[in-house]
Parts: C-alpha cells; structure tokens; sequence
C-alpha cells in the first residue's frame, strides 16, 4: 500500500494540548483519520485498526507563537487582523458590501448575529477558529508561523514520500506553499477537502507564489490534484479551484452535512476520496 500523508485543518490545536507535543497531537489525528477513512472506504464497517495514512502533519502549536495569536475567542473580542479576515470572508459569501466607513466592531457584531441567526452556533464557533488561524498564518508573506508551519508539512511528506497527500482547510493553504517552497517533494495526488485557497480578499491573493494574471499554479511536484468541496461548506469559497488555478485536475461537489459542512470526519467518511485513494490502497 504506498504511503498517503494528511495534513489537518483548523481547530486543531486541542490535540496540543491534551497530548503535550506535536508527535502526540499528530499521532492522535492519525488514529482519527485511518477510522474516518475506513468508514468512507467500507461504508461503515466496524473499524479493527487498519492503517491508510501514514502521518498527519502537525502545524496547530506553530500558529500559537505568532501576533495576532490563533485563539478562539468570541468574534467580537478578537484581534483587528482577524476581525478583518471574517469581514473580508463574509464579503465573499454575499453578507456584505463595501464597508469601508463602517465600524469594525459595529461590522463585527452584525456579522457574529448573522451567522448565529443563519447557519447556528456551530458556525459561529467555526469562525472563532479560521478566522485567527488564517490571520496568523497569512499576517506577512515571511511571518514566522507561516515558515514554521509550512516547512513541518514539508518535512513531514518528506519523511514520509508519500504517493497522496490529503489537505484539508488551512491545510491545503499550508500544503500548497510548502510544495512550492519545497521544490524537491513530489506526489503523485494531491486531494484537497474544503479548500479556501481561492477565496478572493482573504487568502489567494496573499498566496506565496504570489498568482499571475489572476491565477495560481499547481504546485510542479504534484502529478494530479482533486479538489473536493461540499455544497454548503462556507470556508471552501470558490468551491471549484478549477476557475482560479491552473492544473487542477478535477473538481467535485459533494453534499455531506449542511450542519456540519467542514469536518475532516464528515469529508472522508462520506467516500468521496474512494475512488481517488482506492489503486493506491492495492497490496
């Protein structure tokens, strides 16, 4: 079976602090990943420990060291730089116009009800997570969160040279810029689940390479990239990457919660990775 890399999303830096190292946390996920992938690969069959991913990369504590910090707090407490990601991410999702002359915190507070009225608490804690995780990681093109994080992906599919690595959130941000950074990895399959990379305002213009003539790259160490997104998943915005970035390969929609539309449980034990991982999950 060749090896398959995961690297995690948002909200993850409570496997830190329950296991107190990066190994811990990261051998924690891991364990999470292999049985949501069995439950996609098997349609539910009661999981015995088999292993399909090899390691998820650990990033979560790396975004705890940078200003403004990745904590969840209540969205109208949060930093300036974060209330700034969730004013330009709801714009992208039609919840607001120009707002320039606007109060932040007047702006902030609208947005908190909105998505507390619309889409339920979940959301709003959702929220409390992308939008200070987003913040550190993107708060300059050589922030120290953002290297640090991007090269413990990169060492980690290094390790492990893998044939897949599977993305998902923040980590498809992370994953992209550290195969760029690192010219010398290669995949054959890159899947990325509930990517924002193509968010306009809040990440893909801010992307290291910075996109040419409106359009990022697929990484050139990377042989096919599938991006999978669900229809109500509000962090994958644009869900399709194809019209944004050249070389993706395929582009799919899925519809797995519309209440719980972003977890990495729901994305990969729905089986819309199957038919992607299943000629390398042979042997």
């Amino acid at each position: 079976m060749a090896a398959i890399v995961g690297v995690h999303g948002i909200g993850k830096y409570k496997y830190f602090q329950a296991a107190g190292t990066a190994k811990g946390a990261a051998d924690t996920m891991r364990a999470k990943w292999n049985r949501y992938l069995h439950t996609g690969l098997t349609g539910g069959a009661p999981y015995t420990g088999q292993s399909y991913v090899s390691e998820v990369a650990y990033y979560a504590h790396l975004l705890r060291k940078e200003t403004p910090a990745a904590t969840r707090s209540d969205l109208r407490k949060m930093d300036a730089e974060s209330q700034l990601v969730l004013a330009a991410w709801m714009k992208q999702m039609g919840q607001v116009g120009d707002f320039a002359g606007e109060k932040l915190t007047g702006l902030i507070h609208r947005l908190a009800e909105w998505l507390l009225a619309r889409l339920g608490p979940h959301a709003k804690d959702f929220a409390e997570d992308f939008c200070p995780e987003v913040a550190a990681y993107l708060a300059s093109a050589d922030a120290a969160a953002r290297v640090r994080a991007r090269d413990a992906v990169a060492e980690t599919i290094r390790r492990n040279r893998p044939k897949v690595v599977i993305a998902h959130s923040l980590g498809s941000v992370v994953t992209y810029e550290a195969l760029w950074a690192h010219p010398d990895l290669s995949v054959e399959l890159l899947i990325t689940l509930g990517s924002p990379l193509g968010m306009r305002g809040v990440i893909f213009e801010r992307l290291q390479p910075l996109p040419q003539g409106g359009r990022g790259r697929c990484p050139r160490g990377v042989r096919r990239w599938v991006n999978i997104a669900d229809k109500d998943d509000i962090a994958a915005i644009p869900g399709a990457l194809k019209g944004t970035f050249d070389g993706v390969t395929l582009d799919e929609r899925v519809n797995i919660d519309w209440a719980d539309f972003h977890t990495v449980r729901n994305y990969l034990g729905c089986g819309a990775v199957n038919e992607h991982l299943e000629p390398y999950l042979k042997g």
